[in-house]
């Protein structure tokens, strides 16, 4: 242990190993007792093996004679013996992960003894483990943010598996050293819900804010996503991205809806169906996709989301009810088949914003029977034909680009967004935009639509993350150090300019 724990503090975090190890199973029952060969024309060895007490180790003797001179070497040594399990088992309990074994077949050409050599297995393995907290070298002050994610050790319901596994490990590991490269900052990371209050409570003036990236909800409850913000009031964190308020609203599509129809943004023709409903009359032309009227990460939304008839959409709705739950409430929206376009915004109303490269959905790589729609198989399914779907910039007529883009900063200020937000729009067949939701405080994962739109804007994913902070900053009043604000404010006009241009 006290190798592989050497291994583990000095590999970086998704580091590999390679060991190269005899079976020790096999070795405890295959073993020769005694051996002898030539080593060449004038020496040969003689070897003598019996396991230790505890069946452990092999221990082995070994005399070596030259025919001339006699005996040259007379030496004993032990070899432990690994079961694959049992390294397994340590693997595991230093932290290593993604463990695979890999059976050598070792012959001898002269009919040799060849020992521990006999049969062995290379290892691999991953380790997972957290960047180092380190201090930003240059002068003035560091800030210190605790960066506030989801629970790993507790189930996520909207996950494929249920749990975290190594790409969400991976994604967060992406994410810490994103923000390593941020100069001027050290990073304290949150995620143990269990102790989640305490933990705010001791950081209370030792940090100068949170970065809230715990989209998963409290206790990773989709429906307590607005229960972190609120917490963090309650304890007077200031805090990145949005406020309860802002997150209860959009997480019920159908409110949304109503709102941006109030502000006269053009929104699909829909029906909503509560919970109790029986019998509903839709009202909407086919073909319609049914989604689950609240929740994120298109939960609930998939190929078979589509319906043509009555016939399908009762199947669709009876599907939807016995795999959510039958007190979730459902919106029935007319399926356009235009573009699936997603705008992203960073900044504030009166700060800096910045409305980033608005992108498309590439679904060129589709087979030609499945509904075009970026759903559930797309963001978690690595088997289906969805997870093939790319994105690319945007290519729109100027004038619908203006209409989605003023409307975008008109929500994103009536709908009470911080420092970042993405909007989901879908042009129908005549090539009319239509808003199908807005996600406060959106993913920010390395591979997300965000990061691929700051990509768009020459903004790396560690810049990305810093844009988010500065804009959070901003609002709290704080001041920049060392000229921040100047650079800041000089990256946002050349990229506004070029957006113009």
């Amino acid at each position: 242990m006290q190798i592989l724990n050497e291994l583990r503090r000095v590999l970086k975090p998704w580091g590999r190993l390679l060991l190269d190890v005899a079976d020790g199973g096999y070795l405890k029952t295959h073993f020769q007792p005694r051996s002898w060969e030539w080593i060449d024309t004038g020496m040969f060895v003689c070897r003598e093996r019996s396991l230790s007490l505890d069946e452990q180790r092999l221990i082995s003797r070994e005399v070596i004679t030259d025919v001339e001179k006699g005996v040259v070497a007379d030496q004993f040594y032990a070899e432990r013996l690994y079961t694959p399990d049992a390294l397994q088992r340590l693997l595991e309990r230093a932290g290593f992960s993604e463990i695979a074994f890999h059976e050598i077949a070792t012959e001898s050409e002269r009919n040799q003894d060849l020992g521990m050599m006999e049969r062995r297995y290379i290892v691999t393995a991953q380790i997972r483990k957290d960047w180092s907290t380190t201090r930003a070298r240059g002068q003035g002050r560091t800030k210190h943010v605790a960066v506030l994610l989801g629970d790993p050790d507790k189930p996520d319901p909207l996950k494929p598996s249920c749990v975290f596994d190594d790409d969400d490990i991976y994604t967060i590991d992406r994410m810490k050293a994103a923000l390593r490269e941020l100069p001027g900052y050290r990073f304290t990371y949150l995620c143990k819900h269990e102790t989640l209050i305490r933990d705010l409570q001791r950081l209370k003036g030792r940090v100068d804010y949170v970065l809230n990236l715990c989209d998963e909800g409290f206790n990773n409850d989709p429906r307590r996503e607005l229960h972190v913000p609120a917490l963090l009031e309650m304890l007077n964190h200031p805090y990145t991205g949005a406020g309860p308020q802002s997150l209860a609203f959009c997480y019920d599509k159908s409110l949304v809806r109503g709102i941006a129809k109030e502000m006269g943004i053009p929104v699909p023709e829909a029906c909503f169906i509560a919970p109790g409903d029986r019998t509903y009359e839709v009202g909407v032309k086919f073909p319609v996709i049914v989604k689950p009227n609240t929740g994120d990460s298109s939960y609930g939304i998939t190929a078979a989301s589509i319906a043509h008839t009555i016939e399908e959409l009762s199947d669709v709705i009876n599907s939807l009810r016995a795999t959510l739950g039958y007190d979730r409430s459902l919106l029935v929206e007319e399926f356009l088949t235009g573009k699936d376009i997603s705008v992203g915004i960073i900044g504030n109303p009166l700060g800096p914003c910045t409305v980033l490269p608005i992108i498309e959905e590439d679904y060129s790589t589709l087979p030609a029977d499945l509904p075009r729609i970026c759903g559930y198989e797309a963001k978690w399914l690595p088997d289906s034909p969805y997870w093939k779907i790319t994105s690319k910039p945007a290519d729109l007529p100027e004038e619908t680009e203006k209409v989605i883009v003023r409307c975008c900063i008109s929500l994103f200020e009536r709908l009470e967004c911080r420092d970042y937000c993405r909007f989901d729009w879908r042009l129908d067949a005549q090539g009319n935009p239509k808003l199908l939701e807005v996600n406060p405080n959106p993913g920010w994962c390395w591979d997300g639509h965000l990061a691929k739109m700051a990509k768009y804007a020459g903004l790396s994913y560690s810049r990305m993350l810093g844009r988010i902070l500065k804009s959070a900053e901003e609002r709290f009043g704080m001041e920049p150090e060392n000229g921040a604000r100047g650079e800041e404010r000089a990256e946002q006009v050349s990229l506004d300019a070029g957006e113009a241009a």
